[in-house]
Formats: C-alpha cells, sequence, structure tokens
C-alpha cells in the first residue's frame, strides 16, 4: 500500500475513534502473564517448537521466544500459544 493510502487510514482511524488493529490490519496480542499469549491478525506461522513461535504480519513477523510451547487454538487468523514465554519480538522486514 501507498503512504498516502496508509496516512489517510491512520487519520480516519484517530478522526472516528477506531480501534487501529481493524482498520489498519495490525496484530492483536493478549498476553496473560508469562502463561499464555493469545494473538490475532497474523498472516501464517512460519517456524513452530516448542522454544520458538515466528508468525507472518502484513508487515514482518513476530517472534515468541520461552519454553515447553503448545498451540491450543490454531486458526487461520488467531492462535492461542501455552507455555513459559520469555520474549515477543517484532521483526520489521528490511526495506520497509
Amino acid at each position: 500500500m501507498s503512504r498516502m493510502t496508509n496516512r489517510i487510514k491512520k487519520w480516519v482511524t484517530e478522526q472516528m475513534q477506531l480501534p487501529a488493529d481493524v482498520t489498519m490490519d495490525l496484530p492483536r496480542i493478549t498476553m496473560i502473564g508469562q502463561l499464555h499469549i493469545y494473538i490475532e491478525n497474523h498472516r501464517g506461522v512460519l517456524q513452530f517448537s516448542n522454544k520458538e513461535l515466528r508468525l507472518l504480519l502484513k508487515e514482518g513477523q513476530l517472534l515468541v521466544t520461552g519454553d515447553q510451547f503448545v498451540l491450543k487454538t490454531i486458526l487461520p487468523e488467531e492462535l492461542l500459544l501455552e507455555g513459559r514465554i520469555d520474549k515477543v519480538m517484532f521483526i520489521n522486514e528490511e526495506g520497509k
């Protein structure tokens, strides 16, 4: 999308007080302590092990690291991960 389109979306979101995750297709992340993480608006699972989860986002990736990971729920645009979560990190694509 062009920069102008993104600026218009951001302006409309602010003016109409709409949730940014809906209008701008941003991920929504809900954590309960270090035990659960619920992620919405992802574009797919890139990598999963008992210590790492890597998701594709609209812009970049999301990396979750920890231990004893179990995918409790996985749907096309949302998932629930359980285990000990140590780090949640956004990875931006190069050149953007």
